[in-house]
Order: C-alpha cells, then sequence, then structure tokens
C-alpha cells in the first residue's frame, strides 16, 4: 500500500481502466476504506478459507465427488472465495491511500471530504467523496467519479452545483467542507 496526499483530484484520474486493461489508472482509497478492505481480506483468509477447505475435505472423505453436492457447492465457495482475496490484495497494492484530514488545500472539494448540501427546498445532506470500491450510498459514501462527485471537485463553500438525476435536474448548494 503506497500512502500520499494528492493535493487534488485530477480530471484525467476520472478515467476508469478496464479490469484486465492496460490502462495506467491511479485509484484512491480513503485510510477507512483500506483498512475496511484490508479487514475483510484477513477474514477471507485466516477464518472463512480455512472453514470452507476443512468442508471440502471432508466432503470428498465421503466418496463419490461427481455428485456429492457439498463437496461441489464447497469449491464453487472456495473460488469465490480466493477470486475476492486476489481482487483485495490486488486493489491494496494499487490503491494510493489518502488521509483526509491531511488535505493542504481544505476550503474546496477534493478527494475524501465531507460535504454537507442543501438543495432547493432546504433539506440538507451530507456525503463523504470516497474511490469506487467505498460507496455506501446508506453510510453516506458516493463516489468521486458519481454525477454529485464530480460536480462537486473543486467547489467551495457557497457553490451551487446543477446534478442531472433520473428524476430531473437538482440544484445542490454547499454549505460545508470537512477533511475529517
Amino acid at each position: 500500500m503506497r500512502q500520499d496526499v494528492p493535493p487534488q483530484h485530477d480530471e484525467q484520474d476520472d478515467e476508469e481502466a478496464e479490469p484486465g486493461g492496460g490502462g495506467a489508472h491511479r485509484r484512491y482509497l480513503t485510510r477507512a476504506g483500506a483498512e475496511r478492505m484490508h479487514r475483510e481480506l484477513l477474514r477471507l483468509l485466516n477464518e472463512e478459507r480455512p472453514k470452507v477447505t476443512a468442508e471440502v475435505s471432508a466432503a470428498a472423505a465421503q466418496g463419490d465427488r461427481s455428485e456429492n453436492a457439498e463437496y461441489i457447492y464447497g469449491k464453487k465457495r472456495l473460488r469465490e472465495i480466493d477470486r475476492r482475496i486476489r481482487f483485495l490484495q490486488k486493489r491494496l497494492d494499487t490503491a494510493t491511500i489518502v488521509t483526509p484530514s491531511e488535505q493542504a488545500d481544505q476550503s474546496r472539494v477534493y478527494f475524501g471530504a465531507t460535504v454537507t448540501l442543501e438543495d432547493e427546498d432546504g433539506a440538507k445532506t451530507t456525503y463523504q467523496i470516497v474511490g469506487s470500491d467505498e460507496i455506501d450510498t446508506q453510510g453516506g459514501r458516493i463516489s468521486v467519479e458519481s454525477p454529485i462527485g464530480k460536480a462537486l471537485l473543486r467547489k467551495a463553500i457557497g457553490d451551487t452545483v446543477e446534478v442531472m438525476r433520473p428524476r430531473g435536474e437538482i440544484e445542490l448548494t454547499i454549505v460545508s467542507i470537512k477533511y475529517v
């Protein structure tokens, strides 16, 4: 894992490289997001995989594997776990870890910012701008690549942005910006 604090999020970073493609895409993760992914990786390696491996071994000992549903399901589950482990390892190895509180320019919205917005009706919503691997709309984390995330980049308190959503366009005004 690398640890850097980008001075700002560049437009060119918004272009997503296709999986397996040759593009040099810089992926950002917040420190908290990287820690969540690392905990999941450790859980898969130290708990899930050994448990499923033991279940597959026990099922294999029962004899004919071609008609053994527990064995077949267990092998499938192992492949899924291994695929997720490889994915997490690759993401963590290639990501740039950002600590939002260390952002130099805290007067504008950049990656990692927690932004409070007010819509046209006066309703306030708070979002943290995160990477695509950290999205949790229920938890208030939206992607820097989302329409709202893109519209907010480099904006300051008091700025108004227009965002097109499925229900139509909405105007949002930035009420506060925090880097926690």
